[in-house]
């Protein structure tokens, strides 16, 4: 299993990066949702840079919720990571095909929308989860995601993320960069990281899908920390659903059960449980008696 994510420093360990080549992740991701052109690039460079913040998690199973909604046509994109490597995600309409008029490029921007907002959300093993949420300022993911960075986390960030569709639908290159600069940073090192006049990076990766190579020819002295491997997949299952179903309230629940039966379909990878009479039955024996139905 070749690993696709490298973690690196550089810049006399001044700046930390973090490189994925996401191509595999996105491409799956578009199978599981049947997702068009623009969806697929916006849900794609989400799912790239959401992948990357689970892994600057530092203990296990740390869980980063990203949920993006800027009123646009596509509607809420929501994406979940962990600091082990795995990552999900859905958008609304999974059927958009819009591109810009003048350069005729895929449309995420318009998609997406500026309306809104970019929250993460970060399950640290406490008490309470840690949320920021930020105005989203272009929709185009890529500013949005480093504006985050510098607003909610104080850190100077560059965010370099994209996605290619070929003319099949399918993904040809996709890819995600952080670069964030340490407190121990001097103003060459934002003299430098301002000359490099990066690249798309999907573009970059098309044409050399080694991450090795385009980290080298950034950073003459990177030195790598880690490479690992970040994959899409989706814990979902019958059982989960079931013990969800026993969240809503009881009234709703005993609807259900004078239906006989209900479909669920997981929004994360497209799967869908169904639920007979003797399955309403089991989660009916484990509802209080005393519940309240308007509360969830």
């Amino acid at each position: 299993m070749e690993n696709n994510v490298l973690i690196a420093t550089a810049l006399n360990e001044h700046a930390r990066i973090y490189l994925f080549n996401s191509k595999e992740v996105v491409e799956e991701a578009r199978k599981l949702h049947g997702l068009w052109p623009t969806s697929c690039a916006a849900l794609g460079r989400t799912l790239s840079v959401t992948a990357l913040m689970g892994l600057m998690q530092k203990d296990e199973n740390e869980v980063v919720t990203v949920t993006i909604n800027g009123g646009g046509p596509i509607g809420t994109i929501l994406c979940v990571s962990t600091s082990d490597g795995v990552v999900k995600g859905f958008c609304g309409d999974p059927e958009i095909y819009q591109t810009y008029e003048n350069t005729h490029k895929l449309a995420v921007g318009l998609a997406v929308g500026n309306e809104g907002y970019l929250k993460v959300t970060k399950n640290l093993k406490l008490k309470q989860n840690y949320t920021s949420q930020v105005k989203i300022q272009s929709g185009e993911i890529g500013e949005d995601f480093a504006y985050y960075f510098a607003v909610s986390e104080q850190i100077p960030a560059i965010v370099s993320v994209g996605v290619l569709v070929d003319t099949d639908d399918s993904v040809k290159s996709a890819g995600a960069m952080i670069i964030e600069l340490l407190p121990n940073h001097t103003e060459e090192d934002i003299a430098y990281l301002e000359s490099l006049n990066l690249k798309p990076i999907s573009s970059v990766l098309l044409e050399d899908p080694d991450i090795h190579h385009y980290l080298n020819s950034l950073f003459k002295d990177a030195e790598i920390l880690e490479e690992r491997y970040v994959r899409y997949h989706c814990d979902c299952s019958k059982e989960r659903f079931m013990r969800n179903l026993l969240t809503l309230p009881k009234k709703d629940l005993e609807e259900i059960a004078k239906d006989g039966q209900i479909d669920i379909k997981c929004e994360f990878c497209s799967k869908n449980y169904h639920f007979d009479e003797n399955d309403i039955k089991t989660v009916m024996k484990y509802v209080p008696h005393k519940r309240e139905g308007n509360q969830i």
